[in-house]
């Protein structure tokens, strides 16, 4: 969302750089016909815009148009809480630029409780993120480390390897902050593997910065520059002049620690053109810093009378760029920016003796670091007042800016003894998690293997069974034959029956036809006998009477 923080050395950037054109997006939320679609509109704006007095704008219309259907209970409550979520991180973010912390801290909280709410799982992890940033800018490193292992801890479960990427960078700034440079690459590294995966060219790039930016840090310009032209190169591939400018910049800062002048200021002003193109304000403002800060320590590289005349007509530029740096600044309430740039113009017109004028810059800039509480702020604030008193040799209150001069640098010696102690700890942690996840992942290997096993020997039972049931269907089919090979036996034996049946029924009527001619004969021949013979009844009555 605008304003996912995306933690680099010495800077914020969005993760996104968006070559959205704003005209086209103005004419699209014209005729947009419904709150829906106005809001995936604005959103993609305030991604777009650059300027940090217009995209505001744009977050105001979508957190009013998000509260408008939530009050009228509409069915796409959670449509609307996800943008005002959004809307709520987008004001968090601008009050951090501002150097609101309390109230950025109130917002990002704002933006998460309700990203809790509808279990927006990404949602929360950037939110977590953002609160981070804010304590890592607050020097706060155990509570940063924590939210963006929090965060950390989210994107693995999700899978958000784009967000995974960002936590990992996040932490190795940290490590970098702690001094622990192995630990800080071995984490940037990672990210960078990550994004290579996915092929985000602009986290890459952005990953490369940072790299060449420590290795710059270490004194390593060589293998500084190399990275930093990579990333560079891929900037220009893919059209990200954000990403270009900052590239250019810190080659520009490079060259600079090389006392390369004429270069230096070269891609110190190809890094300013591009942001005039793309509106950064607060870009623009960093590079006329670093521009009048290489005048103000170089001189001018164009005045040849004498290396005292370069120096002065240097100063001369850089409070020109100074100023102009400051004017942006309060424009866009950059607390942090603005305290930089009072200290430098102090510092420029002590040195060019106008200690009255200094005198009004240094404390208003000692007042501006004590609002933002940052003790490094704070520790050059009373450096510079300490110089200008003695100048006016003013010893009194020269030595009350002595003592918050000690106390602040006491103040951040203590910190960094502090961090020392718990960067033991915060590799403990790791490494601990390191082992923890060997172990799980032997665990799982286990579980995995036993897994395996019991598929194949579900597999193997799977298969005797297929064995069994296709070597049942072979006798059931052999069964089957053989019934019908009986079948067809027994129909042709029945046809048999049948035809022998026939010719013994036809012979019994043969010879029932034979056997009625026979008994019709002897019938016949006995009535021709009983014709011829005396009848036995006229025998037996001729005997009686003949008796008698």
């Amino acid at each position: 969302m605008k304003k996912l923080l995306y933690i680099l050395l010495f800077v914020f950037l969005s993760p996104q750089a968006f070559a959205q054109d704003i005209d086209s997006l103005k004419l699209a939320l014209k005729n947009a016909k419904h709150d829906t679609t106005r809001c995936n509109i604005l959103n993609e704006m305030i991604e777009a815009e650059n300027d940090d007095k217009v995209w505001p704008l744009y977050n105001d219309q979508l957190l009013k148009l998000c509260e408008h259907n939530l009050a009228k209970k509409t069915s796409l409550k959670t449509f609307y809480l996800k943008h005002l979520a959004d809307a709520l991180n987008n004001i968090g973010f601008l009050a951090q630029q501002q150097g609101e912390i309390p109230k950025s801290l109130e917002y990002y909280h704002k933006s998460l409780q309700l990203r809790e709410e509808i279990k927006d799982k990404k949602g929360i992890a950037e939110s977590l993120n953002n609160i981070g940033g804010v304590y890592l800018n607050q020097g706060d490193n155990p509570k940063a480390l924590d939210y963006y292992h929090k965060s950390l801890q989210l994107q693995e479960e999700i899978k958000d390897k784009k967000g995974i990427a960002l936590s990992l960078n996040n932490i190795g700034y940290i490590y970098d902050n702690q001094g622990d440079i192995s630990m800080a690459l071995e984490f940037h590294h990672k990210s960078l593997q990550l994004k290579e995966e996915i092929k985000d060219k602009n986290g890459i790039a952005m990953s490369l910065i940072n790299i060449g930016v420590i290795y710059m840090n270490q004194g390593n310009n060589p293998k500084a520059l190399d990275y930093l032209y990579k990333s560079l190169q891929l900037q220009e591939e893919i059209m990200d002049k954000k990403g270009m400018a900052l590239s250019l910049n810190n080659i520009g800062v490079i060259y600079d620690n090389q006392g390369d002048i004429s270069k230096a200021l070269e891609f110190h002003h190809k890094s300013l053109q591009l942001k005039e193109e793309i509106k950064d304000k607060k870009g623009i403002a960093m590079s006329l810093n670093n521009i009048g800060f290489i005048y103000d320590h170089q001189g001018d590289p164009s005045v040849t009378a004498s290396k005292e005349a370069s120096l002065r007509a240097g100063k001369t530029k850089a409070l020109e760029y100074y100023h102009k740096s400051l004017q942006l600044q309060e424009e866009i309430k950059d607390k942090k920016g603005i305290a930089q740039s009072l200290n430098n113009i102090a510092d420029a017109m002590l040195k060019k003796g106008l200690v009255g004028k200094a005198l009004e810059f240094a404390i208003l800039n000692l007042q501006t670091a004590k609002e933002l509480g940052y003790p490094e702020s704070i520790k050059n604030a009373a450096s510079t007042l300490k110089k200008i008193y003695q100048k006016q040799h003013n010893f009194k209150e020269a030595f009350v800016m002595y003592e918050l001069e000690i106390q602040m640098r006491d103040s951040i010696v203590n910190e960094a003894n502090k961090k020392a102690s718990i960067q033991k700890q915060f590799q403990y942690e790791y490494e601990k998690k390191t082992a923890a996840d060997s172990v799980v992942n032997a665990k799982a290997n286990e579980i995995k293997n036993a897994q395996i096993a019991q598929q194949q020997a579900e597999l193997k039972a799977k298969r005797n069974q297929q064995y069994g049931l296709y070597g049942g269907l072979v006798l059931v089919l052999a069964f089957a034959g053989f019934m019908y090979n009986r079948f067809k036996v027994t129909q042709k034996q029945k046809v048999v029956i049948e035809q022998q049946k026939a010719v013994v029924e036809k012979a019994h009527v043969l010879l029932e036809e034979k056997n009625e001619e026979i008994l019709s004969s002897i019938r016949y021949a006995k009535r021709i006998q009983d014709a011829l013979l005396t009848s036995q009844k006229y025998i037996e009555r001729n005997i009686n009477r003949l008796k008698n």
